[in-house]
């Protein structure tokens, strides 16, 4: 019970909105993204272009990242106050270093992990990744979750041989046939998709075997948190905000992206934030409203990650997820 009033939705309706008065000066924030600039994270530049978070008080400077898992550790380390990381990435972190950084809003309501392969190598279902050799970063979320993904598939954890390789270089091993497949974020596909046609292509996503897994999330300093939970509120207000816009026009909000990032191609970004949508819009997320979880989800996904990791210590539910910070369920529904 403890758990479920932790992670209660909609609490933070009642508690008093950041104050922000005309001629102060906005306020700094650091947020670190998980990787380079596209249409996945769009809602943010979206948000910035348009004066959210100037409306709200802040100044966020947004760098690029190095992965869903080492975002955790830039936020941790002081050197970002805010970042966007995987959150189950985030239970083994604090299972073993503590609650030094925390959830405030869930990105992607299912994670949209992939693994990509080539039919002609006989690949069709996850069942006939035995054997097969498969391309993934060192520290990277889809290749952490394949343990629960295995277990779901009927498969042993060491069902499949893993090739090291660089996030820049999965496209250029699958396209030479040095590997059978690599892991992917399913919205990081589509240079992929541009290289080999994706018939020629089995993806194979966690999420259609009951791996069901919260993804990415919008993450906090728990000093921040603490500290001054108003600009964590701001901050969330506007990001929401931007992605209700994105949802409700993701070409227009890709021009906000390729202000930021002048080489991108705008529809093919649109495309890419189509994929996104899919993960971050659910059944679940049409119910309960963008950014939330469902307690007994979150319960279930913490208990998959500590026996699949052997954690010594299980992280609390409500440390892992902060429900508190969350805009008002009204501005979190679903419109698009």
């Amino acid at each position: 019970m403890q758990r479920r009033h932790l992670l209660a939705l909609g609490t933070a309706a009642a508690l008093p909105l950041f104050s922000f008065a005309q001629g102060d000066k906005p306020k700094p924030l650091k947020f670190t993204l998980d990787f380079r600039i596209s249409g996945q994270v769009a809602p943010f530049f979206v948000a910035l272009a348009k004066g959210y978070y100037a409306q709200e008080g802040l100044a966020p400077s947004f760098d690029v990242g190095s992965g869903s898992v080492a975002a955790i550790t830039r936020v941790a380390s002081g050197a970002y106050d805010m970042g966007f990381g995987d959150i189950s990435a985030l239970m083994e972190f604090q299972a073993a270093q503590g609650p030094l950084v925390q959830a405030v809003y869930q990105y992607y309501n299912r994670a949209p992990f992939v693994i990509i392969a080539r039919k002609d190598r006989g690949v069709s279902d996850f069942k006939s990744l035995a054997g097969k050799r498969i391309a993934a970063a060192a520290v990277e979320s889809t290749r952490r979750a394949w343990p629960i993904a295995a277990k779901h598939a009927g498969l042993k954890a060491d069902a499949l041989e893993w090739v090291t390789t660089d996030f820049s270089q999965r496209d250029n091993v699958i396209v030479r046939g040095d590997v059978d497949g690599a892991t992917y974020f399913h919205d990081s596909a589509l240079s992929l998709f541009q290289r080999i046609d994706p018939a020629q292509l089995a993806v194979l996503s966690y999420a259609d075997i009951g791996a069901s897994l919260y993804g990415n999330a919008i993450l906090s300093s728990s000093k921040l948190a603490n500290e001054k939970p108003e600009v964590v509120r701001a901050f969330l207000r506007a990001t929401n905000r931007g992605v209700q816009d994105a949802l409700a026009d993701p070409l227009a909000a890709m021009a906000f992206v390729k202000q930021r990032e002048p080489m991108v191609d705008e529809k093919l970004e649109a495309q890419r934030f189509a994929l996104t949508a899919q993960y971050m819009v659910t059944a679940d997320t049409r119910a309960h409203g963008l950014g939330a979880v469902r307690p007994e989800l979150l319960a279930r996904q913490i208990e998959e990650i500590t026996q699949t990791f052997g954690l010594k210590t299980a992280p609390v539910a409500g440390s892992v997820f902060n429900a508190s910070f969350l805009p008002s369920a009204a501005e979190r529904a679903v419109k698009a």
